[in-house]
């Protein structure tokens, strides 16, 4: 194979890759709405001047709007991640499936379900609970190990050892 077409097979992996993660996460998003950030109030505009009482009053209900958008973006971002965590062990088990039969596409799908794991694992830190953000990585960490020994290591391991 010549060293331009190792090039352009690289660039088409990479490329797959990152735009089967870009499906993923743009797919999430219209069918998974995520909840409305409150806008800012133009009654707050005042070019730096101190704030009048009616202000604040505005400033304190918009606090409570971005306090009560923060807490529900919390299991969105969570249930994000496991979804997007799931199609990442999908695309890897494709990447498995077809890995013998069109390397190009099977390393393509693997190189996207690494990217999707990490856009999960993202969403799980931003879910701000170290539990399920542990549990995500931990996920993400086993997967990681056993398809890159499976794909990897695994048939370079001369036979004499494999018994």
């Amino acid at each position: 194979m010549s060293e331009d077409n190792k090039i352009l097979r690289l660039v088409y992996t990479l490329f797959l890759g990152v735009l089967l993660a870009v499906f993923v996460g743009v797919g999430t998003a219209t069918f998974y709405s995520s909840p409305r950030m409150p806008q800012y109030p133009i009654e707050l505009n005042n070019g730096g001047k101190e704030l009048t009482p009616s202000q604040i009053q505005i400033q304190n209900n918009y606090d409570q709007q971005i306090r009560v958008y923060d807490n529900a973006m919390k299991p969105y971002n969570r249930n994000t991640s496991i979804i997007t965590l799931c199609v990442g062990v999908i695309f890897l088990v494709i990447s498995l499936v077809f890995e013998h039969r069109i390397k190009l596409l099977a390393d393509g799908v693997l190189v996207g379900g690494l990217f999707t794991l990490i856009y999960s694992i993202i969403r799980g830190f931003a879910s701000q609970d170290t539990k399920y953000t542990f549990l995500t990585v931990t996920i993400g960490l086993i997967v990681v190990l056993f398809f890159g020994y499976h794909r990897f290591v695994k048939e370079r391991v001369p036979a004499e050892t494999k018994k």
